[in-house]
């Protein structure tokens, strides 16, 4: 596989991810863990069994449990976070918020030894949230919304727990594609013991309701892991990490062209300024 075969198969990630709030809402009333375990369940046998065809089991064994237990974690609460907040607040306002997290990638890596926050950064990052602001303060029409706060919040600590996860994995070393596999099914376990414990059991109550569960764990919160995984592994990582930040505006022109969420200069400005500032701040870390 050529190294540009394998950005387009990384690409395909970011294609699929700005369907991720689009086929949760579509799964309402199903709560967010059962979700999660329905979903990762589905990602995670199938990435065993392509495992297991092209005789990767064996490879598994050689990963250490932390590089599992942490993978697994990061899968968990991320999504878990996404799922919530898109429960509770507008669909197209908690995913920008959200996808705040290729931006506080740039922020956090910054951070790391050899690395340097520069102005590029700084005020990336000032437009970025400064766009979480017009959607938390109503789009500049109806004021804050109260209600959706709790929403808010949540689709914040998802882009932390993503961007934390993210920068923190590079401390891991090199693991093979497969044990992304396992990174889901080990979500799907601990997300189906945490249903039962804190969460009513509701089942998706239509044929749209089961094809978007479905869909959320063949596309998004399946293949989108493993296309990724080749990606930033074998393909042009500075490509991949640019492209990225088109997520946020994909996923918010996705769902108006559904009819999810209605257009509105405040949504538009918002999702602006949350892309460009994602993209200002990583031309500023390409420059040297």
């Amino acid at each position: 596989m050529t190294k540009t075969q394998a950005t387009a198969i990384g690409f395909v990630a970011v294609l699929l991810w700005s369907l991720l709030a689009l086929f949760t809402v579509g799964s309402t009333p199903t709560p967010p863990l059962l979700l999660n375990a329905i979903c990762f369940s589905i990602g995670g046998t199938l990435g065993l069994i392509w495992t297991w065809t092209n005789g990767g089991l064996p490879q598994l064994r050689a990963v250490p449990w932390t590089t599992y237990l942490f993978g697994a974690a990061g899968l968990f609460g991320y999504h878990a976070l996404y799922f919530s907040a898109l429960r509770m607040a507008p669909a197209a306002e908690a995913g920008l918020i959200a996808y705040l997290w290729p931006l506080l990638i740039v922020l956090f890596s910054g951070l790391l030894p050899g690395e340097h926050l520069r102005i590029g950064h700084l005020f990336g990052a000032c437009l970025g949230f400064a766009g979480a602001a017009i959607i938390i303060a109503g789009g500049g029409s109806a004021g804050v919304q109260t209600a959706h706060l709790p929403g808010y919040g949540l689709a914040l600590l998802c882009a932390l727990t993503w961007s934390g996860y993210s920068v923190l994995s590079r401390r891991l070393g090199d693991t093979p594609t497969s044990s992304v596999a396992v990174f889901c099914i080990a979500a799907a376990i601990a997300s189906g013991a945490l249903h039962l414990a804190v969460e009513e059991t509701i089942w998706p109550d239509n044929a749209f309701g089961w094809a978007s569960v479905v869909a959320l764990g063949l596309g998004p919160v399946g293949l989108a892991f493993y296309v990724w995984d080749i990606g930033v592994k074998q393909g042009d990582i500075q490509i991949l990490g640019t492209a990225s930040y088109a997520a946020p505006l994909l996923s918010t022109l996705a769902l108006v062209g559904a009819g999810i969420a209605a257009p509105s200069w405040g949504l538009a400005i918002a999702a602006v300024l949350i892309t460009g500032g994602a993209a200002i701040a990583a031309r500023a870390s390409l420059r040297r």
